[in-house]
């Protein structure tokens, strides 16, 4: 996008099709937030509906309300509403747990399937620099299996599917860089391996186009906190494609995905399709929260979205390039996250200023001060203030006084 001026901006805004949507979140008067790839804002209609949870479906209903209410399906409900967004089928997205849990869960179901068929596959692959949490549970599963974790660079990817491989696990957007892998073509390398994938898309889903399903995906994990505006601590959601759900069974297995949770078994048969993937009692406060933020999603198609944020990203990208030469901008790939990448070397500090100043972005060592753009509620006006402020941070020195504690510790 050429660069061009906040009345152009403001225009441009005014005939956007999903200007619409900003409404559907109670945003903080004097803030600009760039920070929806962390902790998506809160969506208008969440309080009056957890009042209802509570004073109504809780205070009155009492336990009642697990059949009244539906609370026993929300894990499905809500997986459902959420499976469209990541082009999959209805009955293959379950919510429940966090996306550290969901992903023990499915790698560790998904390893056993390959071992049982082949035991010398035994080797999980998966992204040198990735989020760190994924790797930690990898490397806690193949110290309980006798499994190898192996790490490889991003590029080298494909060309390490060997023979020994069962299982590869990506994150489909990077979460500090923002770059996207091929999901279609590395899901076809891998089968071609005969290994299954596992796709983390906490940077994905909500902000870009999916096709779950026709890409070929085996399972995936994602969390409802960010782009799906679900609040904090929100939970995630498990997929599994439909043809590998009945040879699933997870290692962590709990009465709620039991065949008949009240019958009281002593041992565990897995219920039907993904509800198999749940454990414990859900959080129904949670769920009804997240419910909210994914109804923020209703009549978004998931390619404007991207369109939008991509729009979006450029002209922060050109912006800052023209008039903060002091600053490194990571422009964005041919396709990208919801994200821009901007680096210096005091940019804790900066982002410290640029938050006192109300411009809400975060910061990711050792220099990357990270900006998101969900396409709900991001202005193309929001921008153009945005980079006024980092322009005036920069010219007055304020970065230097900064105070700074804990900047955006969530991935």
């Amino acid at each position: 996008m050429t660069l061009t001026t906040r009345a152009a901006l403001s225009a441009l805004d005014a005939a956007d099709p999903l200007a619409a949507a900003r409404a559907r979140f109670a945003l903080p008067a004097g803030v600009i937030y760039l920070d929806g790839n962390s902790l998506g804002p809160l969506p208008a209609a969440t309080p009056a509906r957890l009042a209802a949870v509570i004073a109504a479906e809780w205070g009155n209903g009492l336990i009642r309300s697990w059949n009244d209410a539906g609370w026993i399906d929300l894990p499905m409900t809500v997986g459902a509403c959420i499976a469209p967004l990541l082009g999959a089928a209805t009955d293959t997205v379950v919510v429940c747990d966090s996306v550290s849990v969901n992903l023990f869960k499915l790698a560790g179901g998904a390893l056993a399937m390959q071992q049982q068929a082949d035991p010398a596959r035994r080797v999980i692959l998966c992204e040198a620099g990735d989020f760190p949490t994924d790797r930690h549970v990898l490397e806690g599963l193949a110290a309980a299996t006798g499994a190898e974790l192996r790490t490889v660079p991003r590029g080298d990817i494909a060309a390490a599917l060997g023979p020994e491989v069962a299982l590869v696990v990506l994150s489909h957007v990077h979460f500090a860089t923002g770059a996207v892998h091929d999901m279609a073509a590395l899901s076809a390398a891998a089968h071609s391996a005969g290994a299954l994938i596992l796709w983390d898309l906490s940077h994905s889903a909500g902000a870009l186009a999916l096709a779950l399903d026709n890409d070929g995906a085996d399972f995936a994990v994602g969390c409802g906190y960010k782009y799906l505006n679900g609040g904090p601590g929100a939970p995630a959601f498990a997929y599994a494609a439909a043809r590998h759900q009945t040879a699933l069974w997870p290692p962590l297995r709990g009465w709620m995905g039991h065949v008949e949770p009240f019958g009281f078994s002593d041992h565990w048969a897995p219920a039907a399709g993904v509800r198999r993937l749940l454990v414990g009692t859900p959080s129904i406060l949670a769920l009804a929260a997240l419910a909210q933020g994914v109804a923020t999603f209703d009549g978004v198609t998931m390619p404007a979205a991207e369109q939008k944020s991509r729009a979006l990203a450029l002209l922060f990208a050109d912006l800052v390039t023209a008039r903060c030469p002091a600053i490194t901008v990571e422009r964005p790939r041919e396709r990208h996250g919801a994200q821009i990448i901007l680096r210096h070397p005091h940019g804790r500090r900066i982002m410290a200023a640029l938050i006192a100043r109300g411009v809400i972005g975060d910061f990711r060592p050792t220099d990357r001060l990270r900006f998101g753009f969900p396409a709900l509620y991001t202005r193309f006006v929001d921008v153009f203030d945005a980079v006024d402020h980092i322009a005036a941070v920069l010219a007055r020195g304020e970065w230097q006084d900064a105070r700074f504690d804990v900047l955006g510790m969530v991935s």
